[in-house]
């Protein structure tokens, strides 16, 4: 059960801090201004518990394919990495988190333009043509739950919450993993479909960074006093 609640809380905290201010959150953020909350939360929610599924079953997976021992060396590199890695990036930025914000933001946009000036097109065809031009999954999926989805679902391929989540399953309870990282998500994505523009705007990416970079050292020296009480 401890160990359990160990995972649990590690995921809990490090995902939690990975994903406030992440170009993620700012997604949902902007998705909820522009289409029904539930429908983006739903998709964005949804695309976040499948990834985190997915990475701590790598992570899981990895300890019987590597020796437990070389595991737990590369989970302490990529703790202490990260951990480097974003304070490096909390001392560059400035206070506020408007530059990220922007460019999702304009990513969106333009994205959003391409859709739009696709559906003009599709919208002179009879309702039967539109029927058989939907692609499979929208015949069951709103548009845009599936939009929110792969946003969300793609924005995390390769992002260092990903990493670091299969890391800590590799080295900790996946069970409590998962359970952890889930609650961050739901938490995270909450928030952020709720508050919308206006509290990501007030997100301080620096801070974030920062309480991040802290965070994954943390992780990186208790990871290292396991190994050499082992």
């Amino acid at each position: 059960m401890s160990s359990v609640l160990q995972g649990f809380t590690k995921s809990l905290a490090m995902t939690f801090v990975s994903e406030i201010g992440d170009k993620t959150f700012f997604a949902a953020a902007i998705l909820a201004m522009r289409y029904p909350r539930r429908l983006v939360l739903a998709g964005c929610v949804s695309a976040l518990i499948v990834m985190t599924i997915l990475s701590a079953t790598v992570g899981w997976a990895a300890p019987n394919l590597i020796s437990r021992k070389w595991t737990h060396h590369i989970t302490t590199l990529l703790f202490f990495g990260f951990g480097l890695w974003s304070l490096w990036d909390g001392f560059k930025q400035g206070g506020g988190g408007s530059e990220e914000l922007a460019e999702v933001e304009a990513e969106l946009n333009s994205d959003l333009k391409a859709n739009g000036k696709a559906i003009k097109d599709n919208s002179k065809s009879g309702d039967e043509n539109k029927k058989q031009k939907r692609p499979f999954l929208t015949q069951f999926f709103s548009p845009i739950f599936l939009k929110a989805f792969s946003i969300n679902f793609f924005g995390e391929f390769g992002d260092k919450s990903q990493l670091a989540t299969i890391g800590l399953a590799a080295d900790e309870n996946p069970f409590g993993v998962v359970l952890g990282g889930i609650v961050a998500q739901l938490l995270c994505t909450t928030a952020a479909v709720i508050g919308g523009k206006s509290l990501a705007s007030q997100i301080s990416e620096r801070i974030v960074a920062l309480s991040g970079g802290m965070l994954f050292i943390i992780f990186g020296i208790q990871s290292f006093l396991n190994s050499v009480e082992t």
